[in-house]
């Protein structure tokens, strides 16, 4: 088991390389960069009749915009800049971003608070709901009531998560019916004079639609994916010799079927655990103005805000190469039949 985590360990390098680089080389195709982002905000300002911005944009000329690019690392090589931003990531240094002017380390904290959020309730929530409604399912493979399930359970997967936001919006969140929910934050601006509880109920009051349109999502997959486990499970061998040995439903089900059809959902819990929190939707942050990880990215990518992106790239995806590796060593602590490590695999 040791050798085989020391060469996922040593694969992880080569493929964090080529995810910074395949992404280090397209950006530097891609029109538009930092530079010409600060001077079209400059030409903007002049067009608006600003004084600062007018005599920036009438007086930027050659001279000043090789100092934009001095400024930002622009005027070396390109293979120089990537060798320094390896450099610097080995030491865990993103770098600063170029339109914020904040660490980018900075930039990811303060939008954790609204990825956790978001994440950490999606995730308790769909599996807390998803598992159990999955294992009625199973046990009631082909009646009515599994039929209505799957049926409203994929209904609810077919609906866009921001179409969903759209329409809850509008019945529940001041639109055209009620008033219910608000639509900015995941606080009101009194927050700080509310009591304990007062900024419980006024926490869960702001997340209540976003989180609803992201569970919906959530609910298909980890549902009939436990179903699908558990049936497959129920008619095996060892499953039927339990039962012709007398033992009861609850019994054959929580003792000998329930630690194998889990397998692959223990197993999957670091990845959905993590993958919850960085991989929110940037359209549901947008839709619900919850200023999060998501949106980060995607303004980042737009604004050709460098630093952001491939700093945010090399995390996460640092991130995600150690969650798949503990999620293969969990399944061998779930399952001891399986071993990565042995001979001739």
């Amino acid at each position: 088991m040791l050798f085989y985590i020391f060469k996922r360990v040593l694969l992880m390098i080569p493929t964090l390389l080529g995810a910074l680089t395949i992404t280090f080389v397209v950006m530097q195709f891609v029109p538009g960069g930092p530079v010409e982002q600060i001077l079209a905000e400059a030409r903007a300002g002049a067009a608006a009749g600003d004084a600062s911005g007018y005599k920036a944009g009438r007086d930027l000329d050659a001279k000043q915009r090789e100092e934009l690019m001095k400024l930002y690392g622009f005027d070396k090589p390109a293979h120089v800049r990537y060798f320094e931003m390896l450099g610097n990531y080995l030491q865990f240094d993103l770098g600063r971003s170029f339109l914020q002017n904040k660490g980018v380390w900075e930039l990811i904290k303060e939008k954790l608070p609204v990825s956790i959020s978001l994440g950490l309730w999606t995730f308790l929530i769909s599996y807390l709901i998803s598992i159990p409604l999955g294992v009625s399912k199973a046990v009631r493979e082909g009646t009515r009531f599994d039929t209505l399930t799957t049926f409203v359970v994929l209904l609810g997967y077919a609906i866009p998560g921001f179409v969903l936001g759209v329409l809850l919006i509008v019945l529940f969140a001041g639109g055209t019916f009620l008033d219910w929910f608000p639509l900015r934050g995941l606080t009101s601006d009194n927050w700080d004079e509310l009591s304990t509880l007062g900024k419980i109920k006024d926490y869960f009051w702001h997340l209540t639609l976003p989180l609803i349109c992201l569970v919906i999502q959530q609910f298909a997959v980890v549902t009939l994916l436990t179903k699908n486990t558990f049936v497959e499970e129920i008619r095996k061998q060892y499953v039927l010799v339990a039962r012709a040995k007398g033992l009861s439903q609850d019994r054959v089900l929580y003792k000998h079927i329930f630690r194998n059809a889990l397998i692959p959902l223990v197993t999957g819990f670091p990845a959905a655990f993590i993958g919850a929190f960085f991989a929110g939707s940037v359209l549901i942050e947008t839709l619900f103005s919850l200023d999060g990880l998501g949106l980060l990215s995607y303004e980042s990518v737009v604004r050709r805000d460098y630093p952001v992106v491939l700093g945010s790239l090399y995390l996460f995806t640092l991130i995600a190469l150690v969650v798949k590796l503990v999620s293969d060593v969990l399944y061998t602590v779930v399952d001891p039949r399986v071993q990565f490590g042995a001979a001739g695999k």
